[in-house]
């Protein structure tokens, strides 16, 4: 924790380097409502496409979960995870609460892994899809080669137990955290048998990649921004993809810093892309703040 949180803390400091931080909290606090309503109805729709997403999953192996509990826990965790590291806190503590609850450790972890998997392979192909309509005079093949490979990579985790059982000597596999890990991936493994569900989840997460994509469009032209909807279609995977990184707090730092970066090329000026890379995080906490709600009221009921 205090290792991202001095990452965290050297980013800003050098974005601040070059930034107005009093220019970008101005832009923040003139952006026009209407636009930042709309995104903020756009936050509630892709949480409630994020929890059908996982049902799914959990549905697909047999893991008896009702609707509302789904949501509970999963925006429960999604509040906790504002607090832990970046891409994986909430995942952590989702899939802690479900073995609580509903399933095996195994399974509930398989269930959170191939559920974040497939947000990635998602955005994996929405940044392919950004280099396609992204109109430019040379085609990168290497950043596309990069692409492929990546998706590949994402796909072959499905096959991972089969070749740790065949690498791994007989007499480790009985040790405490090789069975673990070879529990998990046979958890994981066991989703290779349900390749209609993965279709199905695949696409419900490309809508939430467009969902992200569209608020972070509206988040721009609010702050009066011009930059056409295709070029946010080839950033935006990339800063998604720094969010959910391990090395910040709350998305905080690292993918600001990203996606400062990214919008130079456009021209837009380092303090509306700050401010526009600050908006994207704290709407995304604004959509966390459900599991705020949640968890006080279970602490209630326990009291």
């Amino acid at each position: 924790m205090l290792i991202r949180l001095a990452i965290t803390a050297v980013i800003l400091v050098l974005l601040a380097r070059g930034i107005d931080f009093g220019e970008s909290a101005r832009a923040i606090a003139a952006i026009d409502l209407r636009y930042l309503a709309l995104v903020l109805g756009l936050v509630a729709i892709d949480r409630c496409v994020m929890i059908w997403r996982w049902i799914l999953l959990l549905r697909a192996r047999g893991i008896k979960i009702t609707g509302s509990e789904a949501a509970r826990l999963f925006l429960v965790s999604s509040f906790v995870g504002s607090f832990l590291p970046a891409g994986v806190g909430a995942d952590a503590a989702r899939a802690y609460g479900l073995s609580r609850d509903s399933a095996t450790g195994s399974e509930a972890v398989a269930s959170v892994a191939v559920d974040r998997l497939l947000g990635i392979v998602s955005l994996i192909v929405m940044a392919f899809i950004g280099l396609r309509v992204w109109p430019s005079n040379q085609r990168d093949w290497r950043l596309e080669g990069l692409i492929i490979a990546a998706l590949v990579a994402c796909i072959v985790v499905f096959w991972i137990h089969d070749w740790l059982r065949r690498l791994t000597p007989a007499h480790l596999r009985e040790g405490f955290f090789v069975r673990r890990v070879l529990r998990l991936t046979e958890a994981v493994k066991h989703y290779r048998s349900h390749k209609g569900t993965l279709l199905h989840v695949m696409a419900w997460s490309l809508v939430v990649q467009v969902l992200r994509i569209t608020q972070a469009y509206f988040l721009g032209l609010g702050l009066g921004m011009t930059v056409p909807y295709a070029y946010y279609l080839l950033f935006m995977p990339v800063g998604l993809l720094m969010l959910l990184l391990p090395i910040s707090i709350s998305g905080f730092g690292v993918p600001q810093g990203v996606i400062v970066w990214l919008l130079r090329p456009v021209g837009v000026p380092d303090a509306q892309s700050f401010a526009l890379s600050t908006l994207i995080v704290l709407t995304g906490l604004a959509g966390n703040l459900p599991g705020l709600w949640l968890w006080l009221r279970q602490r209630r009921e326990i009291l």
